[in-house]
């Protein structure tokens, strides 16, 4: 055997061999591609797209925890009676809420397809005694009832679904305080069919037809609640107004507000309201609800609120907030913001009221009567919120 025939041998038994291991191989499977969230930039930050979908979705909230002290409007001025001796007396208010928020995006052949939804879990104490439940138990800490604040569908300029009220969204709150209704300048809640339109040029405007809410606030034909609007905004600030009609009780408000952006530290705002009467503030209704309409909510024909923001700097902001109304209810709210790291707010609030038509229930139908035993009241807040 020569050398040739030896190396041609042992290529082949090689050969075989490979193939017989070849044979009993194991494969294996080549892994799935990870499918990763994506960040959608398209509606601001927070948002990503759901998988598999064209649809952004942002989640969001806050946790809030706010102690009240002293005998204003419905945050504070808390009640309760001794444990040992039934005593009537002043106690904390106390409440502990976490809000769920979500936002969602897409776009669509008719516009933007939208949506958004809160809702609110609140334990604490309140009022919950006398008029309030007919019952004297007192004020006891516990969960309160869960609330569906927002969830609306908005395809282009048209929006459907629970919302607030128009007559307050569309013309902005009183103020940045946390009680900004010491004097009323409407209600909120309330099932919508709204339209906005934007110009591009800084007018845009909106109309909403509304179901309201509450015993008396609620429509009780097929007759909606309307509420119409117009804004005008530039770099200066805005000027909006707007216009309701109360189908329930044949009666018309309106409210005026400028905004002005005098400085990048200093806003301030200016609002004033009026409202037909002639069918409101019946104080001789036997329940106090039935005093005001669902947009009316102050006391006489005209009210006003005023107010700004003044920042110190990145983390510290000053608000004030003074209001008034014909039948000479008044109130001034104040409050200081500081942010102690991004997202996490302290606000400490005094709040200060006078009551005009005080013993009249009629005329307080946003007021928890168990706080107005004072013709001029005073109270205070103090807030923590973390919000995500």
């Amino acid at each position: 055997m020569n050398i040739k025939s030896l190396l041609l041998g042992s290529a082949a038994a090689l050969i075989a061999v490979s193939g017989a291991r070849a044979a009993d191989a194991v494969v294996v499977a080549e892994p799935e591609p990870a499918e990763y969230v994506k960040i959608c930039d398209v509606y601001g930050a927070g948002y990503f797209y759901i998988p598999g979908t064209e649809t952004c979705l942002r989640i969001g909230g806050y946790i809030r925890y706010d102690i009240g002290l002293g005998d204003v409007g419905s945050f504070d001025g808390a009640r309760s009676f001794d444990a040992r001796s039934g005593k009537d007396q002043a106690t904390w208010y106390k409440n502990a809420r976490f809000t769920l928020k979500t936002w969602t995006g897409q776009e669509t052949e008719l516009g933007t397809l939208k949506t958004y939804t809160e809702t609110r879990f609140n334990f604490g104490n309140h009022n919950a005694y006398g008029a309030d439940t007919g019952a004297d138990i007192g004020n006891p800490a516990g969960n309160k009832s869960v609330s569906l604040n927002f969830a609306w569908i908005q395809l282009g300029g048209l929006r459907v679904g629970k919302d607030e009220s128009a007559f307050n969204t569309f013309i902005g709150y009183a103020g940045n305080v946390i009680q900004d209704t010491i004097v009323p300048y409407g209600n909120f809640d309330t099932n919508v069919v709204q339209y906005y339109f934007d110009a591009g040029n800084g007018f845009s405007a909106v109309a909403s037809l509304e179901e309201g809410s509450g015993v008396t606030g609620t429509i009780d034909s097929y007759v909606p609640h309307v509420v119409g609007g117009l804004k005008y905004t530039q770099g200066w600030g805005a000027v909006t107004g707007v216009a309701a009609y109360d189908a329930n009780y044949d009666e018309f408000a309106g409210k005026i507000r400028v905004d002005f952006n005098v400085t990048s530290q200093l806003s301030l705002f200016a609002m004033g309201g009026y409202g037909t009467n002639s069918r409101l503030n019946d104080s001789t209704n036997a329940i106090p609800a039935f005093g005001r309409g669902f947009y009316k909510q102050w006391g006489g024909h005209w009210a006003f609120w005023t107010g700004g923001t003044y920042k110190f700097n990145e983390k510290t902001s000053f608000n004030l907030q003074v209001s008034g109304d014909q039948d000479k209810n008044y109130g001034v709210a104040a409050n200081v913001a500081y942010d102690v790291v991004p997202g996490f707010t302290v606000t400490a609030e005094v709040d200060y009221n006078h009551y005009g038509r005080f013993g009249d229930p009629a005329s307080f139908t946003n007021v928890n009567w168990t706080n107005a035993n004072k013709k001029n009241s005073v109270g205070g807040m103090l807030r923590f919120q973390r919000s995500f």
